[in-house]
């Protein structure tokens, strides 16, 4: 753990409370394998929600040679979008950040899902976001 990640003597430093959760791919969900392939982040305090995705096509296809690519492709542009706000996120456009992630977070047995919910501070969640992509799906 770095030094970042623990508050000292009560003090926050100016971080924020910040919630994320993985998406993930799951091409059979009969076999339970999956593979990370983006991180949703939600901070109240500063009224974000992001998502950064990456799919690395190749494991995916390790997984299921079959697996229908563009879809997933298709279903992980789409949580941008709604993360994005604005006529990009359909129904969802006048929702606030909380909504939004609150519905992208929500359970199902569809091909991309969304993991448990994690908790952390940070100063910057767009940057946590990045970092988390980084960390944890790439």
């Amino acid at each position: 753990m770095t030094e970042r990640h623990i508050i000292k003597g009560g003090r926050s430093d100016d971080r924020d409370v910040f919630e994320y959760a993985l998406l993930r791919v799951v091409p059979r969900v009969e076999r339970g394998e999956c593979i990370n392939a983006g991180v949703l982040v939600y901070c109240r305090a500063r009224s974000y929600v992001g998502v950064r995705t990456h799919l690395d096509e190749a494991r995916l296809l390790v997984l299921d040679p079959a697996a229908d690519v563009a879809g997933v492709r298709a279903a992980l542009r789409a949580v941008e979008g709604v993360c994005a706000g604005g006529a990009a996120a359909g129904q969802a456009a006048g929702d606030d950040p909380g909504r939004r992630f609150r519905w992208l977070i929500a359970p199902r047995s569809t091909v991309v899902q969304p993991g448990p919910v994690h908790t952390g501070l940070t100063t910057d969640p767009a940057a946590e976001t990045e970092r988390l992509l980084e960390l944890l799906v790439r």
